[in-house]
């Protein structure tokens, strides 16, 4: 098979793609270069997608001996992730670029051409499975090790991306053994750390990267009763469930800390309060998408059962969901929890799981406290 490697510069695309070549497949390297500051360099573990990651890239390929190619998709990176996540937050939602990257340039971009150039598939350093069964539809599952498990930034997968990836890390049971398989195999990345943050803001300073990008006006911090207690440097820059940066003029009444509990951008208004305020029962989701084939159920609009994902590394809550059409005709996910999830904000991604198997994911645009009803929600 004829395989095409997507090399971050990382350990874990390097032993994916060293085990793709000791499977037999004609494998070529191709790092993604996605910054338009190609001299930056990455700052201990901080930051990807930078020079000193291509050059990471390229030395893994030449010690595995298969091509190597750097493909310019910066000019996608920024229409379809960076402006994105601007978009997302100037309208008062919290998006999740790393989905929105996986989504639109590492498994449709990236996918997309390959499959062009006759490559039969992608391979990634993902923690992830791919189930196939006697029928040859495919599933999406989470990875044998939990805690390295990232299913969840691949739930926007469909059934015929699935056809065309593979994930050699699925079934590792340690990132130890990863890196320990690099040291054999004489890769130097076998110790370099792991990448967090957002890649496109390095220092992890989100807020004063968005005030460069957005016109932020200050404007009220309100109470739940409408009250003042503050005031805040711009709406925008404010995330559902953050307590640090607020700083609020006076202490609550019962001298707990407060939470962001909502933004609304119309007016803007950040609103705060209480940590048992941020629990939420009831939640909708739009851009509904199946990692393989959809629920019985979703044709019916009948309830089926569901552990609910919010976050990379969130524990999933059990849930009840049914797929409802919104007034465009267009699938609306609808889900009642269980269990209350605390902190769920607007442009998150909501992703569903029965078992180890990933159903699909949906983007939250509504969320229903069990104690606060926001003043224009309609969940």
């Amino acid at each position: 098979m004829k395989v095409l490697a997507a090399m971050s510069g990382g350990v874990d695309s390097a032993v994916a793609a060293a085990r793709a070549v000791d499977a037999g497949h004609e494998v070529v390297g191709v790092h993604l270069a996605l910054s338009r500051m190609p001299g930056t360099l990455r700052t201990g573990s901080r930051g990807c997608c930078t020079i000193e990651d291509s050059s990471d890239a390229w030395r893994a390929c030449e010690v595995l001996g298969i091509p190597y190619y750097v493909w310019d998709f910066s000019a996608r990176f920024k229409a379809d992730v960076v402006d994105d996540f601007i978009a997302e937050y100037a309208a008062g939602r919290t998006p999740n670029p790393c989905m929105r990257c996986n989504e639109k340039i590492k498994f449709e971009a990236l996918l997309d051409k390959a499959i062009a150039l006759g490559f039969d598939a992608v391979a990634t350093g993902h923690y992830a499975k791919i189930v196939e069964g006697e029928d040859g539809t495919r599933e999406l599952h989470r990875a044998a090790t939990w805690t390295k498990d990232q299913s969840y930034v691949l739930g926007v997968l469909d059934e015929q991306q699935l056809a065309h990836c593979l994930f050699p890390l699925g079934e590792t049971p340690s990132k130890d053994l990863v890196r320990a398989e690099a040291a054999e195999r004489g890769l130097s990345v076998a110790k370099k750390p792991d990448s967090h943050d957002i890649c496109f803001i390095p220092d992890g300073d989100t807020r004063g990267w968005l005030a460069e990008q957005i016109e932020l006006r200050e404007g009220p911090i309100l109470d739940p009763d409408g009250e003042q207690i503050g005031a805040h440097e711009g709406s925008q820059a404010y995330t559902v469930g953050q307590r640090r940066g607020l700083k609020l003029g006076r202490p609550a009444p019962d001298g707990k800390p407060r939470f962001v509990l909502e933004i609304r951008p119309k007016d803007n208004t950040v609103v705060a309060g209480p940590k048992e305020l941020l629990e939420i029962d009831r939640l909708t989701g739009v851009r509904l998408s199946w990692a393989g084939r959809p629920v019985p159920e979703a044709e019916t609009g009948a309830w089926f059962p569901v552990d609910l994902q919010i976050r990379a590394h969130a524990d999933p809550v059990p849930a009840q969901a049914r797929i409802a059409d919104d007034e465009g005709g267009a699938p609306r996910l609808v889900v009642e929890l269980q269990e209350a999830l605390r902190g769920v904000a607007p442009g998150q991604t909501a992703v569903m799981y029965q078992g180890t198997r990933v159903l699909g994911q949906a983007t939250i645009d509504t969320a229903r406290s069990k104690n606060y009803r926001p003043a224009d929600s309609t969940a």
